[in-house]
């Protein structure tokens, strides 16, 4: 299990969200660059909450803008959701849902991002989109059946997993105007 101070570590992420021209509403992922905790693995843009960020949610709008160069006046904010452990690394992650208000140009930060990825909901909403597989980590007792989405040919798993999971259907039923 992750330390009392690591689990006092404050992120979070924006999941943004737009209507593209065909009419189907897009997912915008990011795959993390090679090293970090979080390294190669799907995920919404975002991070560590800075000391002059004046709320979670201008740390998820400044980690949006540095990952992927979308700029602050473009999203909306269309929601906010509760607090998400992450259960290896000892974040608590802040989701926040935007709607992309233009459509995006994109400008990833290579450091940090290896890929900007965009996805159709329809397509995580069919059956076989969504898998499980064992894992195993040294902060867990034993391994896991763990869920996760296909998309491409990477996994959307862990603590996106556990945001988006529930978000979809109701995204997919038009609870928010995008």
């Amino acid at each position: 299990m992750p330390t009392s101070k690591q689990s006092q570590v404050d992120a979070a992420i924006l999941i943004p969200v737009y209507r593209g021209q065909d009419g189907a509403v897009r997912l915008v992922l990011v795959r993390r660059s090679q090293g970090g905790h979080h390294g190669g693995q799907l995920a919404f843009p975002g991070g560590k909450r800075d000391p002059h960020d004046q709320s979670l949610w201008e740390t998820a709008l400044r980690e949006a803008w540095e990952e992927t160069g979308l700029a602050r006046e473009q999203v909306e904010l269309l929601a906010s959701f509760p607090v998400v452990p992450t259960l290896t690394t000892g974040f608590q992650v802040y989701p926040f849902l935007g709607r992309i208000i233009a459509p995006p140009q994109w400008r990833r930060d290579e450091r940090e991002i290896a890929e900007i990825i965009e996805v159709r909901l329809d397509d995580l909403a069919r059956p076989e989109a969504h898998g499980e597989e064992i894992k195993q980590f040294p902060t867990w007792p034993a391994p896991r059946q763990v869920p996760f989405y296909r998309v491409g040919p990477y996994q959307l798993w862990g603590a996106t997993y556990r945001i988006f999971h529930p978000l979809l259907p109701r995204l997919l039923a038009d609870e928010w105007i995008i």
